[in-house]
């Protein structure tokens, strides 16, 4: 006999199969039997647990999102070194290939934005939350000595993000030119001449200290 998934366990497939069927169909004309059927469940079943559909794929844009925040911050904040943080941000801002789930997702979503107001702030709020993100880089990196901005973190950390999201639409658009590690090392180009750092992390020099015993004759 089947064991019942725990209802928080079917709610994120319900999560994951909205996602799959938005990435199909597209987010403005998905419908409930599209969910059902990428869930393997009928409609009813669907909404036993989500009684309107919009919550369910309000949900599904959040964790398709989280990635993108909420997931680098914990990535970088164990990292102490501007410079690394700073390679690591935007690496991890990239899609992981042109079959990218989230990255198609944040498309479609981008594609629904001017029509729906909720899709709107939810894109708005991932993009700021980005921009303090890497502004928060940046100004450490100043104050640290590590970079000399070019011009204002805020400008700096919004083209910044602005080139994440060109970069990941045409990965997944599949251009046969960029694929994730030229949008990495465009961006990083771009990064370099921002903070006049190379962005090369190595291991650091050690610190010169001040011998205890003088040498004779001083």
């Amino acid at each position: 006999m089947a064991t019942r998934k725990p209802r928080s366990e079917r709610r994120q497939d319900l999560i994951e199969a909205a996602r799959r069927a938005m990435v199909q169909h597209g987010s403005d004309s998905v419908l409930l039997s599209q969910v059902a059927e990428e869930a393997g469940l009928t409609s009813g079943a669907v909404l036993y647990h989500y009684p309107e559909l919009s919550d369910l794929l309000l949900e599904a844009h959040h964790a398709g999102m989280e990635r993108f925040y909420d997931l680098r911050m914990k990535k970088i904040a164990g990292i102490a070194d501007p410079v690394e943080k700073l390679i690591v941000t935007i690496r991890s801002g990239l899609p992981e290939g042109p079959d990218d789930a989230d990255v198609r997702l944040l498309c479609e979503l981008g594609g629904s934005a001017g029509r729906n107001r909720v899709y709107a702030t939810l894109l708005t709020t991932l993009y700021d939350r980005q921009v303090s993100m890497y502004q928060m880089i940046l100004e450490t990196g100043r104050v640290q000595g590590v970079f000399e901005l070019a011009g204002d973190s805020q400008a700096i950390s919004r083209n910044l993000v602005a080139l994440e999201d060109a970069y990941g639409y045409r990965i997944v658009a599949r251009h046969p030119l960029i694929g994730t590690e030229e949008a990495a090392e465009l961006i990083l180009e771009y990064a370099r001449q921002a903070t006049g750092n190379p962005l090369r992390p190595g291991p650091k020099p050690a610190r010169r200290t001040r011998s205890r015993n003088p040498a004779p004759g001083s």
